[in-house]
Order: structure tokens, then C-alpha cells, then sequence
């Protein structure tokens, strides 16, 4: 960009100077300010964009690892004697496919904010992990290999996303509104190319999806702008903190520490949100069974996940038309969702499968306004030096709710699998 600005520039003088009209010449400083904005602009455009594809790529794994946990139960359930109870469910629930694919970000998300900050070794370690994720999933040949294999993806989606909010602090905040717009268009994306294709079988499927890790290197190498082009001062305020991550990292650990309990507020509610809505993801979305309706009761569970994914994008997105402080309320109406999901599990008594996936659409906003607003207040609240580490540590909120709905669901979801069916189901 510097080569074609200094080239632009030398053209126009060379025009003015041999047609010999001096009083019509601009100084190289005034024509390099009709420049640089438009250099600004197509760097802030490229960031931009380049962090919706991160989302997307970074969380794609993840979705499609839950999207196909009915999958990946069932295709093993014969090897292994889990009985069936009267609703005719197996008891090993895909929340045991939850805590696999959440429990390694968890503890990702925990261990690296405390950690020097190398961007660069990073992700190319989650490029490597989730190639080799997707194929021990889909060359598996027993339930453990295949558990293994959405571990790594859980590895490589927790390490990306504390990895990118971290970096987001080199840019503009609103790369964090675009980061969540991606992460919510992985979910639609994810759950619906697996729905789509798993018609040509679940290995056929992982296999073409390991495009996905190599678009991450792309948009990361390619098409993000480097930090050097963008705010200067920002950039050297976050170079010093690395700097001192790696000079004094005592210090700077029991620094970060004594910041903990200010992010409380954002980590609590957000924490909460997450609980709720993985408790009826994978605790209940298994038992909801309609029959008699216009989708298969056996394709159900993947187009409740692709309806709930569509609303998390949607909310995700939605960042810049509205901003909501008090995260709390998506806690409390979340937890009407759970009152309600759970007693449909137990008594079927919607009647139409529509319904449903409105109710489906309404929990997935409520998730992806929760998480897009959280991390939007966090960048725009937190101190320059501050931003990173709160960015980093805050993202820890999610996946700790997850992982508690992940334990809570498989007792839940055995509970119910006991239970008598209802009259007339």
C-alpha cells in the first residue's frame, strides 16, 4: 500500500511540474492526506472482514461436533449395552458429546490469558488440531476415538477464540461485533452444511469440512491487515503489554489475578445464559419427539440445532443496531426456556413441531445478544492495557456454563429417559 501511495503521488507531481503550473502544485503532505484515508478505510474494511471469517472458521468445528453428536452416539451404540427406557433413548446422552467438545476449551480458556501471548504459534497449533480432529472423528472406530476427536476440535475452538479476542485489541472494537457476527454464521453454516451433506455419510462430511481450518490460515495471513497498519499508538500500548508478559511474567501474573473479580460482572451473567441454554440443547432437544408432523422425529434434533444456530446469528449481528447493558435479563427469560423445554421433554404437550422452532429461534437470540454484548461492553469499558486480558478472561464465562449443563444434562436427560411416556404420546 506505502509503493502505490508514493507511486500515485509521484505521477501527479511529475503531470503538474511539466505542465509548468506551480501555483496549482500540492504539497506531498497535502496529497498524502487525501491518501491515507483511503488507505485507513480499506485496512479498517479488511480487519473487518477478516475477523467474521476467524469467527466463523474458529467456531465451525465446535457447531458441527454437536450437530453431530446424535450421530456420532448412534453410529457406536451398538458396541456398548446402554439400555433403553420406556421413551426408547440412549443413555448416553449427546451431553456427553457436550462435555468432550467443551471441556478442553475450558481449560484453554482458564490456563491462557495467564500465558505469554505468541498470536502466530497459536494459530497455527489450532490449524494443525483441528485437522486432525475432524479426521479421527471420521475414520473412528469406537465411541472413545471418536470422543478423542471432538476433543481436539474443543482444543482448537477454545485456543482460537481467547487467541482472536485477545489480538481483537490491536483493532478497532468493532471487530469484536463482526468476530460474533462470525461465530454466529458458523453456527448456520456448520449445522446446516452437516444437516445438507450428511446425506453422502458422516465421514464424507468431515472430510470436505477440513477447508475450514486452512480458510482460518488464510483470513488470519492474508487478509487481516498487520497491527503495524493500524491505530499506532494502540498498538504499541498492546506491544508493551506483551513485552512485559514475557520480561516480568510473575508480576504480570498476580497483576491479572487482582482483575479477576472487576470482570465478575460480566462473567456471571453471561456464565448463567450459557447454563440454560445447553442444559435444554443437549439435555432435552433428544427427547422433544413429535410425530405426525412435517419433519421426521428422527431429523429433529438437527433442524432444532440448525433453528437455534439461525437465531444465534441473528443476535450476534445485531451489535451495532442495539446495544444491551443489562446482560442479566438474558439469564432470567433463558431460564423460562429451561422451565419450558424441560416439561415438553416430560409431557409432550406441544402439539406442532413449528412451535418448537419458534421457541428454538427465541433461545438462540437470547444466547447470541447475551455473548455479542458481553464482549462489545467489555472492549469498549476495559482500559487500552487492560483490554486483552479482560477480552481473554471473560471469554473463560461461556464455556464454564457449558460445561456445567454438559454434567447437569446427562443426569437430566437419563432422568427423563426412565419416565413413562404420557397419555397418548
Amino acid at each position: 500500500m506505502g509503493f502505490k501511495v508514493f507511486l500515485m503521488e509521484y505521477i501527479i507531481n511529475g503531470l503538474l511540474l511539466r505542465k509548468g503550473t506551480m501555483s496549482d502544485f500540492r504539497s506531498r503532505t497535502e496529497l498524502v492526506d487525501e491518501v491515507t484515508p483511503l488507505k485507513k478505510k480499506s485496512t479498517q474494511w479488511r480487519g473487518l472482514s477478516a475477523y467474521w471469517i476467524l469467527g466463523l472458521c474458529n467456531n465451525f468445528g465446535y457447531v458441527v461436533m454437536l450437530t453431530a453428536a446424535d450421530d456420532i452416539i448412534k453410529s457406536h451404540s451398538d458396541s456398548h449395552d446402554e439400555k433403553k427406557g420406556p421413551r426408547d433413548c440412549v443413555y448416553l446422552s449427546t451431553g456427553a458429546i457436550l462435555l468432550a467438545d467443551i471441556l478442553p476449551a475450558l481449560i484453554v480458556k482458564l490456563l491462557a490469558p495467564f500465558i505469554p501471548f505468541f498470536v502466530h504459534v497459536r494459530v497455527a497449533l489450532c490449524i494443525v488440531v483441528a485437522c486432525a480432529g475432524f479426521l479421527m472423528v471420521a475414520f473412528s472406530e469406537n465411541i472413545t476415538m471418536s470422543i478423542t476427536g471432538v476433543v481436539l476440535t474443543s482444543f482448537c475452538s477454545g485456543l482460537g477464540e481467547v487467541t482472536f479476542l485477545q489480538y481483537s485489541a490491536f483493532y478497532d472494537k468493532n471487530v469484536v461485533s463482526t468476530w460474533s457476527s462470525g461465530t454466529g454464521g458458523a453456527g448456520v453454516i456448520g449445522a446446516g452444511t452437516y444437516t445438507i451433506l450428511n446425506t453422502f455419510g458422516m465421514k464424507n462430511t468431515l472430510l470436505i469440512m477440513l477447508l475450514v481450518p486452512i480458510t482460518m490460515g488464510i483470513s488470519f495471513w492474508v487478509i487481516l491487515p498487520r497491527p503495524a497498519d493500524e491505530d499506532k499508538k494502540l498498538v504499541e500500548i498492546q506491544k508493551r503489554v506483551n513485552s512485559e508478559e514475557v520480561d516480568s511474567p510473575v508480576a504480570t501474573f498476580f497483576n491479572k489475578i487482582r482483575k479477576v473479580p472487576s470482570l465478575m460482572k460480566f462473567i456471571v451473567p453471561l456464565s448463567t445464559v450459557y447454563l440454560f441454554e445447553y442444559f435444554i440443547n443437549q439435555g432435552t432437544f433428544e427427547l422433544i419427539k413429535i410425530k405426525n408432523d412435517f419433519v421426521d422425529p428422527d431429523k429433529q434434533y438437527h433442524w432444532l440445532q440448525v433453528d437455534y444456530q439461525i437465531g444465534v446469528f441473528l443476535s450476534r449481528s445485531s451489535v451495532n443496531l442495539f446495544h444491551v447493558r443489562h446482560i442479566w435479563i438474558f439469564s432470567l427469560l433463558q431460564l423460562l426456556n429451561v422451565a419450558v423445554f424441560t416439561t415438553e421433554a416430560i409431557y409432550y404437550y406441544i402439539p406442532h413441531f413449528w412451535i418448537i422452532l419458534m421457541l428454538t429461534l427465541w433461545e438462540g437470540l437470547l444466547g447470541g445478544a447475551a455473548y455479542v454484548n458481553t464482549f462489545y461492553r467489555v472492549s469498549s469499558e476495559s482500559k487500552e492495557e487492560d483490554k486483552q486480558f479482560s477480552l481473554a478472561a471473560t471469554s473463560f464465562a461461556d464455556s464454564i456454563g457449558i460445561s456445567i449443563a454438559g454434567v447437569i444434562s446427562i443426569f437430566a436427560h437419563n432422568k427423563i429417559c426412565d419416565m413413562p411416556l404420557p397419555n397418548g404420546a
